[in-house]
């Protein structure tokens, strides 16, 4: 089974996870995606999702789930979602693609949070990928030298911006020993919106494709 088979098989087997009488979360990413299609092949589809970036809003809608605004209800029972990297008490990076504050709010809102990765994406220590900090624009310099300060090689994203408005600070060679108090640490910054640190409040249930199928961590 090669990687994008891998990503297809967990994301629908999250899609099994479903409630469709309930209005669900929806991630951002390449494995959201293949979720998002397994969400519009189920015999019922939810009666709607909240998406945490406007390409997510985008696809779900091309497959026939109506978007629903997240002020418009009272929390989530499941929200489902990709990662960077995750590791095996399901402590997460994510943000590559430049959603992680829509992404964080959204899995806080709900009660289960569900991680869909392939094992590629399954490592001991996270920092290998790098750390993305959602800025302000005016505070873009201001944090770049804070986030130096911890240790990190910092690298505007350029020609990037969020569906925010915000620029993107991407931290890379960060030895991160404690991921739990370095995104405390992280959240008091002023400027930086948000870090790709999703440790504080951890996924729930890490479904992990691999060779020889979905492992479920727990089991």
């Amino acid at each position: 089974m090669n990687r994008a088979a891998r990503k297809i098989a967990v994301a629908r087997a999250a899609a099994q996870l479903v409630d469709v009488s309930r209005v669900i979360g929806v991630g951002t990413g390449s494995t959201a995606n293949h979720f998002i299609d397994a969400l519009g092949q189920l015999g019922t589809p939810p009666p709607g999702a909240v998406a945490s970036s406007a390409a997510s809003a985008r696809r779900l809608v091309e497959r026939g789930i109506p978007l629903v605004d997240l002020n418009t209800v009272d929390g989530l029972e499941l929200y489902v979602d990709g990662a960077d990297e995750a590791t095996a008490r399901r402590m997460l990076i994510k943000g590559g693609g430049g959603a992680l504050t829509r992404e964080k709010i959204v899995a806080a809102s709900a009660a289960t949070f569900v991680c869909i990765v392939d094992d590629g994406k399954l490592v001991e220590r996270l920092g290998a990928f790098p750390l993305p900090v959602e800025v302000l624009p005016l505070a873009r310099r201001f944090v770049a030298r804070e986030l130096e300060r911890l240790g990190g090689e910092v690298r505007s994203r350029e020609g990037f911006v969020t569906d925010n408005g915000n620029a993107i600070l991407d931290v890379h060679g960060l030895r991160i020993e404690d991921p739990v108090a370095l995104e405390g640490e992280l959240n008091q910054i002023p400027g930086a919106l948000t870090n790709g640190l999703f440790c504080r409040r951890p996924a729930d249930l890490l479904l992990v494709g691999g060779p020889d199928g979905v492992r479920r961590i727990p089991a």
